[in-house]
């Protein structure tokens, strides 16, 4: 009997056992899905640091041109005015300051959307070249 009593114990698993499984999966998951997050953020920033150096270098073609950097706004001298450009979603709005001798594009993470918990929050770049974040040590590189 007591061989019939083991073979019955091995061939399924215990209330005990399921739930260790289920913590063990619920602590993996509590760790992966803000990595995760963290790393969506970083990816968008990445792309609205690249749209803002592209804005960046149209404010210096539009500049050879005219000979001042303001009289028209970001979308028409660039052609876009969010970030990503091609998507529907935007994560960033992009916005210009100008005057006649300088100007500073800024990339804003847009409100309502993962992007605002970004911990780099609104970046800029003007024209000199500098780049300026809530974290600038770690955003622009």
């Amino acid at each position: 009997m007591t061989a019939h009593v083991q073979a019955h114990r091995s061939a399924g698993f215990t209330l005990i056992e399921l739930m260790i499984v289920v913590a063990v999966i619920g602590i993996l998951v509590a760790i992966a899905v803000p990595t995760y997050q963290d790393s969506v953020r970083k990816s968008r920033r990445g792309q609205a640091q690249a749209d803002l150096a592209e804005a960046a270098q149209a404010m210096e073609r539009y500049y050879t041109v005219n000979g001042k950097y303001s009289g028209k706004t970001l979308k028409e001298i660039a052609g876009f005015d969010q970030s990503p450009r091609s998507s529907g979603t935007a994560y960033y709005s992009l916005s210009l300051q100008a005057d006649t001798r300088s100007f500073t594009v800024t990339a804003t993470p847009a409100s309502g959307s993962d992007q605002s918990q970004d911990k780099c929050g609104a970046m800029s770049v003007d024209a000199t070249g500098k780049k300026t974040a809530k974290s600038t040590d770690s955003c622009w590189k």
